[in-house]
């Protein structure tokens, strides 16, 4: 090239041009050629799993697992998981329970599997060693509520009810949740101790407002203890919230059935009738309905389809014996209430009306056993007043019965026996004497010769002028409304009783056992609390 010539200057796009084709390194090649990672084979359709079975899918999600189970060589944690979770929907507890123990093996330091294998123990009935795995499971997780809830509602199974209000009470200190306070608050209804569970509810009700069902228990509670200002204003709240919340509706009725307005009691019930038709208690309520009604074929009828839905129910069969003693059937009146007792042998009233019973089949001998037996129970019952209330009415009945025999002595002890409990009932401001018992209590104070007794307010003409005959034609006066008018009428107060009691979810089982009716949430259903998002819990 001559010197002092000039080359064109090159363009500097035919510069990035040529430098483009130029042949890359293999080295500049290899980050290029990366593909993305792919899932671990053990986790690749976990999601479809898991869709399908929040789906309620179970089929597909059942054919699915075994495809990952078959690929994985049973190796897949959350496929062995939801296929348990399959099985105990299923009802196959014991199958559900061998698998979750697979997923703790695969995985020893997860929470979550241990409370699994728990709570299949559980449902199987072996409380204890559901409480060792919840101990094992609370040692990897501390601060689980639901662990802690668990616990105690398998000590209540165990009737360790000290460790079950401890556990509870450590569950609210991690995380308050209604069902715990719902079964802390069944604690100490098993107890007896109403106060304390009140309390409790209470406590619930200020936590959870809206809580239909914690207003209704409530309500329940101050209606059993004769509270109708606040029993009426809880129910009245649970109303609020749900208008079509059958529990409450049948409360409220059975209010209104207590006070004596049977018709508007019955449009109550004809409402809860259309949401659970086949509902023991209503029924039952019905039936006693037609009896203060004295549509008393009525009344059988619909007892008698509450006994067929719930034939163990003692509170049913009392009153199928009560209505029985009122038509005068009283070998039927016999059966039902023999039946009563066997399921109740602690209530008093039940003996004295078997006792009514006895007495107008002419078997005397027994009927005075089944009057001892009633006034026992009946004392007892006088200072456990928790339990029941006593009824002067035992003592009264037996005071007639004795005098008819002649035993003039132990006549007079039962009646003045009959007399320390109405002051006693005075005294704690919930007497409401019937009119006839008021009047044979003055009749057989005259015929005893007792004089006026301070205890009874209501005058009688000439009382007195009754019993100047002999003894036969005293025992004559005293007796015909034994059979008939007098014990029935102290029946009917009971019968009112026991409508205060299964008005709410099923009557006096909320408050004597273990919540195991069926319109009462099942402490296996509450057990565990709504899981993760991967998970369903199971009805």
């Amino acid at each position: 090239m001559a010197v002092g010539t000039h080359l064109p200057r090159a363009d500097p796009k035919d510069q990035v041009c040529q430098r483009t084709q130029f042949p890359t390194s293999a080295k500049s090649q290899k980050p290029w050629l990366k593909k993305a990672p792919e899932f671990p084979i053990l986790e690749k359709q976990n999601w479809l799993i898991h869709l399908h079975y929040i789906r309620k899918d179970y089929e597909a999600c059942k054919a699915v697992i075994r495809e990952q189970l078959q690929e994985t060589q049973g190796l897949c944690e959350y496929a062995i998981y939801v296929q348990a979770l399959i099985f105990r929907l299923e009802g196959n507890i014991q199958e559900s329970l061998e698998l979750f123990q697979t997923c703790a093996v695969l995985s020893p330091q997860c929470a979550d599997n241990l409370k699994q294998v728990a709570r299949s123990l559980f449902l199987l009935g072996k409380h204890k060693a559901a409480i060792e795995v919840y101990n094992e499971a609370a040692k990897l997780n501390q601060k689980d509520w639901e662990i802690c809830h668990n616990l105690g509602v398998c000590y209540i199974y165990l009737k360790q009810f000290n460790k079950a209000q401890d556990q509870l009470h450590n569950a609210l200190h991690l995380n308050q949740h209604d069902l715990t306070y719902i079964m802390l608050g069944k604690i100490h209804l098993l107890e007896g101790d109403l106060d304390k569970a009140i309390k409790i509810y209470k406590k619930a009700v200020e936590f959870s407002p809206e809580n239909t069902e914690l207003l209704t228990t409530l309500g329940l509670l101050y209606l059993q203890l004769g509270i109708y200002q606040k029993a009426f204003e809880h129910l009245g709240n649970a109303l609020t919230y749900d208008p079509t919340n059958y529990k409450a509706i049948l409360a409220a009725g059975s209010m209104m059935q207590t006070h004596g307005d049977f018709d508007v009691a019955l449009t109550k019930y004809r409402v809860v009738a259309c949401a659970v038709s086949e509902s023991p208690p209503l029924w039952n309520n019905i039936g006693m309905c037609f009896f203060g009604k004295k549509k008393y074929v009525a009344a059988i009828s619909c007892l008698k389809r509450a006994n067929y839905l719930a034939p163990f129910d003692w509170k049913i069969l009392y009153n199928l014996g009560l209505v029985h003693l009122t038509m005068q059937q009283y070998a039927s009146a016999f059966h039902f209430l023999s039946a009563a007792i066997s399921f109740q042998p602690r209530m008093g009233e039940l003996y004295m009306l078997l006792a009514v019973a006895l007495t107008n089949l002419e078997d005397t001998e027994n009927a005075r056993r089944a009057y001892a037996e009633a006034v026992r129970l009946d004392n007892v019952s006088a200072i456990d007043s928790v339990c029941h209330r006593c009824n002067p009415l035992v003592n009264l009945n037996y005071a007639v019965l004795l005098y008819n025999q002649g035993e003039k002595g132990g006549a007079l002890a039962q009646y003045q026996e009959m007399e320390k409990k109405v002051n006693l009932l005075k005294d704690r401001s919930s007497l409401e004497c019937d009119s006839e018992m008021v009047e044979m209590a003055q009749k057989l104070g005259a015929a005893l010769q007792v004089g006026e007794a301070l205890v009874w307010t209501k005058p009688v003409k000439d009382p007195k002028s009754k019993h100047r005959t002999t003894s036969t034609s005293k025992a004559a006066s005293v007796q015909q409304p034994l059979g008939s008018n007098q014990a029935l009428g102290q029946a009917m107060s009971s019968a009112a009783a026991f409508r205060k009691l299964p008005s709410g979810a099923e009557g006096t089982p909320l408050l004597t056992k273990l919540p195991s009716l069926p319109l009462e949430p099942e402490p296996t259903e509450q057990a565990c609390p709504p899981e993760a998002s991967a998970q369903i819990r199971e009805k």
